[in-house]
Order: structure tokens, then C-alpha cells, then sequence
């Protein structure tokens, strides 16, 4: 694996080779196994858990890290590529770790970079690092990831974050609910993909219909920032709002739910200390899973 861009790239037995080595790092952490590594984190999209996370694993495996959280104070507003920027990022460190707003751009900067390169979310496309870290979450809450019905809610269309599980999901024996009005249900290639892995799924718009059946409960926010238009936005926020009065007394007693943050009001505080809530442990969860990315890619062993 010299990069890991997508989860269509990756086989189940990538998957749970990363999944096993972050395990290892969280309950043995290896301080300098990347002494003497340098990762570049080019942020050109806002980011507080993926970009803090990517910092704190790599400084907690000995590396150092350099990049940028904005592209205002880079050479991209004098009209730089982003080719010619991940070229100079490259002479300067030996793996890259990219956050972009355009779809398709991580594979761009595999195909240009000579050293490694992590995709930390390429607009609506893919986010494989938020995936293996909530695969990782939902293996050890859940102690597997087969025999699992995983219902995914809110942005399904614009939502790279569910994308990139339900693709990592085919590996496995799950039963997948998509919640969301019709305007933003799961794109038809995602559906594709389920569909030829023989994973059965369900389309719905009230995930009050399904709560009794559910084992994880993967709660995203409306995201503003991806609609074209303000207007068809104003017409889905707030669509789905959970709290303990309609979650407590129609779900499983083990059902976790689940969200990549950050959310605004569609999971209410009031869910917080209850042990269904696992969101802050999702996020938690970050640093060995991309720990675990990082000394994949530059081919270390553990």
C-alpha cells in the first residue's frame, strides 16, 4: 500500500491488517517509529479532528510534521497547481497527507507525488481515514464487524464519510439502512457497489421505522457548505434531529451511535453521557487507526 486514497482500493485483508496494527499501537504506543520522518499535512479544507489527529499520531510515533490548515497563506493565491504544490511538498517530507474540497483530487496527488500519499477527505468523494477509524470503533464496541445491521443517517448524497464505509462495509456480512429524504440519498454508484458485493440494504425516510432493528446508529450532519444551492439546503435542514425521547425508548439495549463531527443540532447534548453515545470515542479512536495509516504506507512493520 503506497497510498491509501480510497476504499475501493483497499482489500478486506488491508483493512484488517491496519485495523490489527492500530489495536497494537494503542495498548503498546511506539514513540520512535518514526523518528526521523517528516509528514507534510496540506489542509486545503477546514478540519479540527482529521487534521489534530494526523498531528498527534505522527508526533506521537516520533515524527515531525509540517503543512498548512488554509491554502490563503500559500503559493496556490499566486496561482500555483496543486501538482507543482504537492511536487514541492514532496522534496520536503516522506509522506503526504492531503485534505482538498474537489473530488478527485487525492488521486491526483498519488499520480504526481513519488513519496506516499493519505487522503484526509477529497470534497464529496472519499475520507478513507475517518473509515478505518470508525471500523476500528465499531469492532471494539461491537467485538466484530459481521453480522451487523448499520443504519446510516442525514447526508447520504454529499456525505463522503458514509460513502467510504459503505463501500469498506461490502467486505463484510452487514444489513445497511440508508435514512434520508430523497433529495439526498446514497448516490446510485455506492448503491451499485452494495449491490454487486450482495450486501442487502433498505431505503428509508424515517429512521423512527427502523430503530428496534439497528445495531449502529451513524448520525451525519446537513452539510451546508457542499450545496450548490442555498435555497435546496434551507429545504433539508433539521430534517433529522435525535434526542433521548425518540432514540431511548425504541432502540436496542447495545444499539452505538455514531458521527464523524462535527455536528451542529442533529444529535442533542442530552444524548452525551448516555452509553449509547460513542461520537467523542469515534474521534478518539483517530490517532491509532492513522497512526497505524501512516507507518502502513511507509511500509514499517509492528
Amino acid at each position: 500500500m503506497k497510498d491509501i486514497i480510497s476504499m475501493r482500493s483497499l482489500t478486506k485483508e488491508q483493512i484488517e491488517k491496519i485495523l490489527e496494527m492500530a489495536k497494537r499501537l494503542e495498548e503498546n504506543p511506539q514513540p520512535e517509529l518514526l523518528k526521523g520522518k517528516v509528514v507534510s499535512a496540506l489542509f486545503f479544507e477546514p478540519s479540527t479532528r482529521t487534521r489534530l489527529s494526523f498531528y498527534s499520531a505522527a508526533q506521537r510515533l516520533g515524527a515531525q510534521v509540517l503543512g498548512f490548515d488554509s491554502p490563503d497563506g500559500t503559493s496556490l493565491k499566486k496561482g500555483e497547481s496543486l501538482s507543482d504544490t504537492i511536487r514541492m511538498a514532496e522534496a520536503y517530507s516522506d509522506v503526504i497527507v492531503m485534505r482538498h474540497p474537489l473530488d478527485g483530487s487525492a488521486k491526483l496527488a498519488a499520480e504526481t507525488a513519488r513519496v506516499p500519499v493519505i487522503n484526509a477527505g477529497d470534497g464529496s468523494n472519499q475520507h478513507p481515514s475517518q473509515t478505518l477509524l470508525d471500523l476500528y470503533t465499531i469492532k471494539k464496541e461491537r467485538g466484530s464487524l459481521d453480522k451487523l445491521k448499520i443504519a446510516f443517517v442525514g447526508d447520504l448524497k454529499y456525505g463522503r464519510t458514509v460513502h467510504s464505509l459503505s463501500k469498506a462495509l461490502t467486505h463484510y456480512d452487514a444489513e445497511m439502512y440508508f435514512v434520508a429524504p430523497e433529495s439526498l440519498q446514497m448516490p446510485k454508484y455506492v448503491l451499485e457497489d452494495v449491490e454487486r458485493a450482495g450486501i442487502k440494504y433498505h431505503i428509508v425516510e424515517d429512521f423512527r421505522d427502523i430503530l428496534a432493528e439497528v445495531d449502529v446508529f451513524y448520525m451525519t450532519r446537513i452539510q451546508k457548505e457542499r450545496f450548490p444551492d442555498e435555497e435546496e439546503y434551507n429545504k433539508v435542514k433539521g430534517v433529522y434531529v435525535i434526542n433521548k425521547d425518540n432514540i431511548l425508548d425504541k432502540c436496542k439495549d447495545e444499539m452505538i451511535i455514531m458521527h464523524p463531527l462535527p455536528r451542529v443540532d442533529e444529535i442533542s447534548t442530552d444524548l452525551d453521557e448516555t452509553k449509547h453515545a460513542k461520537y467523542f470515542e469515534q474521534a478518539a479512536n483517530g490517532v491509532p487507526t492513522r497512526q497505524a495509516m501512516l507507518a502502513t504506507v511507509l511500509g514499517i512493520e509492528i
